[in-house]
């Protein structure tokens, strides 16, 4: 086998050859005509004239083949005290009525529905069944606020809600049901009829006029067939934050997601069918569309799905206790999740006490994996810890150390190589590319490489405009990095996160390491807030690892004097203290936008994804502490 230099370089120099031979993994109804279309660059298409059915790949030909009997969702919620496993013949069946009952009610090719549910099996089943039957699913977050709900149902114009009537919170139940119902009422598309999941914990008032049962709706129909479907027909919607306040509904086609999700399965992550692979994320963002749902089962996979958290579902062994039960051998999860971990298992003692002889990978994405927590990571573990990069818009990595080619060294804070695939190059300001460990805009030549999203939903100027204005002929990442000499990438925060402190450009990831670094610290924030003779000042919030008893005092002199000898005074660090937490969305991302303007006193929204708004207030207080203009 060639080594992983080898394959990126064919990827370039051949992408239709390449992309043929790994298109050859799926089941194709019709084969395509030819493997790449970029006669609209940059609207390119991959494999037109190709027809296939998602689902079909994802479950009946695995059961035709003789695999029905293997397990393919285990369902493992510490918040709902349930644990359930599916098989592919049985997940099947489950994903078949329900397609015939969408289609019941009226669901054609074509058509969206929109998905507000939480981690459950029917939400899976739900996404499944769509793509039976060519309809378009949006999956929203489950408890979205409704306003956020509404303009994603004016964007799509669903024709059907499926829902559940509540989402399970450590020792709290949200409903959901009165957030939707608020949504619809704000709508100006809203959709025919609404299908509710009734949960124990909390049942819904059901609209006669609107709304159905789930179990009523579905349990009973005949089940659908498989639709042929055009590879360049949208699979799903999925909805990321835009910078106007309006949702970009960035699109995932068929063919083309098909083919790079069962390449990067078998290829990245070293997976083979029948492995255990674990994806600890929701369904709400793209890693678990990629990674929960299609991925691990059209690699033939089982695939787990966990309703609970990294720390308080009972406890910090949360993680090592599904992976010990359920057999995992590849656990795909954010830093913040062990970060979170470290913070209560500081020494790393409760993962001895579970049976982790199956596990033998742990990847980290969705936010910068600082060197700290890669290198507990791996104490703790005793297997490789791979950090790897990509984004909602790519739907698969961008950069990582491609196992199933070739293993390469880590080095603890990067990503690795870029994948197969991507051509990514290190920009100034003005476009000219940049040389070794010259940090700058990181960006991908153009075409993308299969999976990737092809436009948004229903706004091919605002793909342009977001994307690829910007750097003519490339993909705009919006992240900030450089690539070293060895090639290896280092994506070190996204562009506005780069503090301009006196002229000198500083990386808030460069700075976060070395506050990463003191011993005490279970992790941190770096953003800048305005000052008066510099522009600029970098300000650190620190979260201390739980039992520590070191004085808050001697800790934030000690990371002060940590940057000034590892960065230089050049960074300007003066100002950092403690806090409890730190806010972040429910992907884990931390919130340096929001902590910025509050400090610069400037007015800034609570955006829908925060984990917990409360959180707000108490960083206000932190900030009044500092002296810092959003105390005012």
């Amino acid at each position: 086998m060639s080594g992983i230099r080898d394959a990126h370089a064919r990827s370039l120099e051949d992408p239709e050859g390449f992309w043929g031979e790994a298109a050859e993994e799926v089941h194709w109804f019709r084969r395509w005509d030819r493997v790449l279309d970029d006669s609209r660059a940059p609207f390119v298409r991959w494999f037109p004239g190709a027809t296939l059915n998602t689902a079909y790949n994802a479950l009946d030909r695995h059961v035709e083949a003789g695999r029905g009997e293997q397990a393919a969702l285990i369902y493992d919620s510490p918040v709902a005290g349930v644990t359930a496993t599916f098989t592919y013949a049985e997940l099947l069946d489950r994903v078949a009525r329900t397609a015939g009952g969408l289609a019941a009610l009226g669901v054609e090719k074509g058509d969206r529905v929109l998905i507000y549910m939480p981690m459950v099996p029917e939400s899976v089943i739900a996404m499944l069944a769509c793509a039976r039957i060519g309809a378009v699913h949006s999956v929203v977050f489950g408890g979205f606020a409704s306003q956020e709900l509404a303009k994603r149902i004016d964007d799509a114009c669903p024709k059907l809600v499926l829902a559940a009537s509540c989402g399970i919170e450590p020792g709290r139940v949200v409903a959901y049901k009165p957030l939707l119902d608020g949504a619809i009422a704000a709508s100006h598309a809203p959709p025919e009829r609404c299908v509710v999941l009734q949960r124990p914990q909390a049942r819904a008032a059901l609209d006669p006029r609107r709304d159905l049962d789930w179990v009523e709706a579905f349990d009973g129909a005949a089940p659908a067939a498989c639709v042929e479907l055009a590879a360049t027909d949208p699979l799903y919607i999925l909805y990321t934050s835009g910078t106007t306040g309006v949702p970009k509904g960035v699109v995932r086609d068929h063919g083309g997601h098909a083919v790079a999700l069962c390449w990067s399965l078998r290829n990245v992550y070293g997976v083979a069918p029948g492995d255990v692979f674990w994806a600890a994320s929701d369904i709400g963002w793209v890693v678990g569309h990629s990674y929960i749902v299609y991925a691990p089962l059209l690699h033939g996979c089982t695939t787990v799905l966990y309703e609970g958290k990294p720390v308080g579902t009972p406890d910090a062994a949360a993680f090592w206790r599904v992976a010990e039960e359920h057999r995992v051998n590849v656990l795909f999860t954010a830093p913040t999740a062990l970060r979170a971990i470290k913070r209560e298992d500081p020494d790393a003692e409760l993962p001895k006490r579970h049976d982790l002889s199956a596990f033998r990978t742990l990847f980290l994405a969705g936010e910068r994996a600082d060197p700290d927590t890669v290198v507990w990571s791996q104490r703790a573990l005793g297997v490789p810890v791979i950090d790897h990069w990509w984004q909602t818009e790519t739907g698969w990595p961008m950069a990582a150390n491609c196992l199933g080619i070739e293993a390469l060294p880590v080095k603890p804070g990067s990503p690795t190589l870029p994948v197969p695939g991507y051509d990514v190059r290190i920009l100034d300001e003005d476009g000219r590319e940049l040389g070794a460990g010259e940090t700058g805009h990181v960006v991908v030549r153009l075409p993308l490489p299969p999976g990737c999203m092809p436009t948004l939903w229903e706004n091919d100027a605002g793909f342009v405009s977001s994307y690829l204005e910007r750097f003519p002929g490339f993909y705009q990442t919006g992240d900030a990095g450089h690539i070293d000499e060895d090639g290896y990438l280092w994506i070190m925060s996204r562009t506005d996160d780069i503090i301009n402190v006196a002229g000198h450009r500083l990386s808030t990831g460069r700075l976060e390491e070395v506050l990463a670094g003191h011993p005490d610290v279970a992790e941190c924030a770096v953003f800048g807030a305005a000052d008066a003779l510099k522009g600029q000042a970098p300000i650190g919030l620190l979260v201390l690892k739980a039992g520590c008893d070191s004085a808050p005092e001697a800790v934030v002199r000690q990371v002060v004097a940590r940057v000034r000898e590892q960065v230089g005074p050049v960074a300007a660090f003066k100002k950092a203290c403690i806090v409890e937490r730190l806010p972040k969305t429910r992907s884990g991302k931390v919130l340096r936008g929001v902590m910025q303007r509050m400090a610069d006193g400037e007015p800034f929204a609570v955006p829908a994804t925060i984990d917990d708004p409360a959180i707000l207030d108490e960083i206000l207080e932190a900030l009044r502490g500092l002296g810092l203009a959003g105390g005012s």
